[in-house]
């Protein structure tokens, strides 16, 4: 596959989006190692993000996020890259984003899919309070973020992980 000519394929999001789901299929397609950045994340502190929330904050996971980003982005070895969902909050990681050598992918859905998907989940700790309000806030706060930085957008909505990720190569070949 092509990838544009691209070195990276990295998929952006909301949590819930399906980022790592279709990151896994995409790798096996491209035969790409997946590189999750909440994975990284925890495999670097030896600790799971929401210990790294309640522990040092939101800031030190963000500073984490970022380090992350840059990390796989410099890699030599093409790689398909499960950005995590607040990734675009920082404007130094949009900045990163936008002048990397890769092609980037906005996996967008809709809010009432993403909280279907996330209500169940305990390892978000932004969604503690209210899920549904800070799903819903999180979405309306990040769509011109996550714009900003894609090459291509592509829906989720009513799909498989398996057309999701033939579409990603469809807009990325």
């Amino acid at each position: 596959m092509n990838i544009c000519g691209a070195k990276h394929l990295v998929l952006i999001g909301m949590m819930g989006a399906g980022k790592s789901s279709v990151g896994r299929v995409l790798a096996r397609k491209l035969d790409r190692p997946l590189l999750d950045s909440d994975e990284l994340i925890e495999q670097r502190t030896g600790r799971t993000v929401r210990e790294i929330w309640t522990t040092d904050g939101e800031a030190e996971f963000r500073k984490l996020e970022t380090r992350t980003l840059n990390d796989v982005l410099s890699g030599d070895e093409p790689s398909v890259i499960a950005a995590a969902g607040g990734v675009v909050l920082e404007t130094a990681n949009r900045t990163v984003l936008a002048e990397s050598d890769a092609h980037v992918v906005w996996l967008l859905a809709n809010v009432e899919l993403l909280i279907d998907r996330v209500k169940s989940g305990t390892h978000r700790p932004l969604l503690d309070d209210d899920p549904d309000a800070m799903m819903r806030a999180m979405h309306r706060d990040r769509d011109e973020l996550y714009r900003e930085v894609a090459d291509a957008i592509v829906s989720v909505d009513n799909r498989s992980v398996q057309d999701v990720a033939k579409a990603v190569l469809r807009c990325a070949g």
